[in-house]
């Protein structure tokens, strides 16, 4: 099954609402109107209402890059799924590897997000992966399927295509390092595999399993162009729109 390639650009605390007002352009300008690839884009919460307004009408969709699973009350900083919607967003990042080692947050708690993002009908990118202390222990296919199956659990068969998982090795975000493609493809497939036990194989098929370890231009197409691997969660290279649309024109390329 030819599953449709999604690159997801996640901007961490980078570009105040000024800032990111002409990225946003750029990137609309340039990839507004293109349909062979679907194109996420993750500012910070400051900056969402004004990128919203700037993709609003184009191809390219708008992303939070975390919230709250109450649906209000005094969580003091936080922000719930309904305050996302009404700003239009329609994707939200979970689970991101900084978030569990910063802000300790655990599987349970991914859980209770993933599962009050879908109830409000934003589709979360749920987030997987292991540290390096943990390959280098070979435990890496361990971690990864604890974390997607706590993460999914009580996502139906119905919701199950709305979520989207990113497989990001932690050694390899930010360090320079990346992932062989082999390693790569490896993991995208074994989290295929755990999907296909918990959905089914025709459902498995359906969702997209993005890389998000430190993709960039220079070895996107080759990663793009495995099996398994449907995308990116594109961290620093989003933050400049030439190599963002490089990325997403390998994304293309790679259909």
């Amino acid at each position: 099954m030819i599953r449709k390639k999604l690159i997801a650009g996640n901007w961490k605390m980078n570009k105040t609402a000024t800032e990111a007002a002409p990225l946003a352009q750029e990137i609309v300008a340039a990839a507004g109107r293109n349909t062979d690839v679907d194109i996420v884009v993750c500012p910070p919460f400051t900056a969402l209402e004004t990128v919203g307004k700037i993709v609003d009408g184009s191809s390219i969709k708008l992303g939070a890059q975390n919230m709250h699973p109450e649906a209000g009350g005094a969580y003091t900083g936080e922000i719930s799924a309904a305050m996302l919607r009404d700003l239009f967003a329609t994707h939200v990042i979970l689970g991101h590897s900084e978030r569990r080692s910063y802000f300790g947050e655990t599987d349970a708690f991914i859980n209770k997000k993933v599962t009050a993002s879908l109830k409000n009908q934003l589709k979360p990118i749920l987030c997987v992966g292991e540290t390096l202390a943990e390959r280098e222990a070979g435990t890496t296919l361990k971690v990864v399927q604890t974390q997607v199956e706590v993460g999914l659990e009580g996502v139906s068969n119905d919701d199950i295509t709305n979520v989207v998982i990113a497989y990001e090795p932690v050694w390899a975000i930010g360090t320079g390092k990346v992932a062989t493609t082999e390693q790569a493809q490896e993991v995208h497939a074994f989290i295929r595999e755990l999907l296909t036990k918990l959905y089914g194989e025709a459902l498995a098929q359906k969702i997209r399993i993005l890389y998000g370890g430190s993709m960039k231009p220079a070895n996107a197409p080759e990663l793009l162009a495995q099996k398994d691997i449907d995308g990116g969660l594109i961290g620093g290279a989003a933050l400049e729109s030439r190599s963002f649309l490089e990325l997403i024109n390998a994304a293309a390329a790679a259909k």
